[in-house]
């Protein structure tokens, strides 16, 4: 029975020395908790004098990450270095000496994820990841462990930052986009080059993970439909509030009705399709999800015995990063103590005839805002097209004292699907009244 493992730790930047940090605050906790100490080896970084928020001791440090994983002396290998390609690499050298890997690389396990996990199976040891989704929220060891006896349902998730505070700032402040941008990057919350969290595909990263945790195949990320927030200006927050809801970056995860599956039976979600999408979401401002503000996380589950769930604290960050990689490194060192590397398989594929739908078959309601020519008719031309098209309209608004070439027009569109709402807005826009693209916002209700 060891009372100490080892652990190597690749990766010392932002992530890393915070780990480091964490671990010379509370150490002598979780070891008071747990019975076994865990001893961090070495660290390898890129450059030994490099700025980081946190020191690292100079003796722990190394540039070769080979002689950590390597080492016959250390037990289990933390990678945070984050991107696919190195970090791929480390992490199968580590799982092939038959190490424990504890990664927080969200990127990593989107791209490779399935790889990795059969990676684990063949040499005996286990994959760790709860800091790859929402930072310091366990939503990963909810799922795996605290959901074990519960179907999925329902996933919705705020699960990047950025967006979160920037979608924010615009309702509080009624601000552009484009300013809010500019302040986040000043101030730490986004990236100088932004693509990656204002575009949708953080989020997608996440979302996929947690699909794939939830209903046991793997998602492909190409499969998820994403869009990000660039298109959602002032206007469209403002209305969304007027009509009773809040525009938030909504990763949904949800199981559509037996009705659209031919060969699964009522009640049942063998063989499931299963919506997996990353969009900007009107929620009703009555739901705790409208409430979840600035950098903040949050992630409701509903399962089909305990009912609805909500996970709610900081989604990224040194410190919130730090906090899960400590409870992966408990996890891993007390699977090693008591031999038992496969208690909670990373990954179990327990539903191998489920499949990602296409959006085009996903049916919601929508926020639709045209900018249009304000001369008699528009409405009847625009209406007419809806009519055809079987999508019923629930309210207008055209608000007054608009001066130019255009005015914009608001429509709240009963539940159709996707594919009929988007082919008849594309027949719309090509109308000499309409004199800009259309902007589709999907309303989600929670039922």
């Amino acid at each position: 029975m060891m009372d100490q493992v080892n652990l190597g730790m690749i990766g010392g930047g932002t992530v890393g020395s915070g780990v480091v940090h964490a671990l010379q605050q509370n150490a002598e906790l979780m070891t008071s908790r747990t019975g076994v100490l865990i001893r961090l080896a070495k660290v390898a970084v890129k450059a030994l004098d490099e700025p980081r928020p946190y020191p690292i001791p100079r003796v722990l440090m190394t540039t070769d990450w080979q002689a950590v994983v390597n080492d016959p002396q250390i037990q289990m290998v933390t990678e945070l270095v984050g991107g696919t390609t190195l970090a791929r690499t480390i992490v199968l050298a580590a799982l092939r000496l038959g190490k424990p890997v504890i990664t927080a690389n969200k990127a990593l396990l989107s791209a490779h994820g399935e790889e990795l996990f059969a990676a684990a199976a063949k040499h005996g040891t286990n994959l760790y990841y709860e800091a790859s989704v929402c930072g310091g929220i366990p939503i990963i060891k909810a799922l795996r462990e605290g959901f074990v006896g519960n179907r999925i349902t329902h996933l919705y998730g705020i699960v990047n930052g950025t967006c979160n505070y920037i979608l924010t700032r615009m309702k509080l402040e009624g601000a552009d986009f484009d300013t809010v941008l500019k302040d986040a990057q000043a101030q730490g919350y986004a990236e100088a080059e932004p693509s990656l969290d204002v575009d949708g595909h953080d989020a997608q990263h996440k979302i996929g993970i947690l699909a794939s945790l939830a209903h046991g195949f793997w998602v492909n990320p190409k499969d998820i439909y994403v869009e990000g927030i660039r298109h959602i200006s002032r206007i469209d927050i403002q209305f969304a509030d007027r009509l009773g809801y809040t525009i938030k970056l909504l990763g949904i995860i949800k199981i559509l009705p037996a009705a659209t599956t031919k060969s699964r039976k009522p009640g049942s979600t063998a063989g499931a399709r299963v919506q997996v999408s990353v969009y900007p979401t009107l929620v009703p401002n009555t739901h705790v999800l409208a409430n979840v503000n600035h950098v903040f996380n949050a992630v409701f589950v509903r399962g089909n015995i305990v009912g609805d769930t909500l996970f709610y604290g900081r989604g990224a960050g040194k410190d919130a990063t730090a906090s899960a990689v400590l409870s992966d490194l408990v996890d891993a060192a007390l699977d090693l103590k008591f031999a038992t590397p496969h208690r909670i398989p990373p990954f179990a594929p327990h539903e191998k005839a489920g499949a990602v739908a296409r959006i085009e078959d996903v049916v919601s309601r929508y926020f639709v805002r045209l900018s249009v020519s304000d001369v008699p008719g528009t409405l009847a031309r625009i209406t007419r097209i809806l009519g055809e098209a079987r999508i019923g309209i629930s309210s207008v608004i055209q608000p007054e004292g608009h001066e130019g070439e255009s005015v914009p027009l608001i429509l709240m569109l009963h539940t159709a699907a996707s594919g009929t709402v988007t082919a008849a807005l594309s027949t719309i826009s090509k109308l000499p009244v309409v004199k800009a693209s259309p902007v589709l916002l999907r309303v989600e209700t929670f039922e």
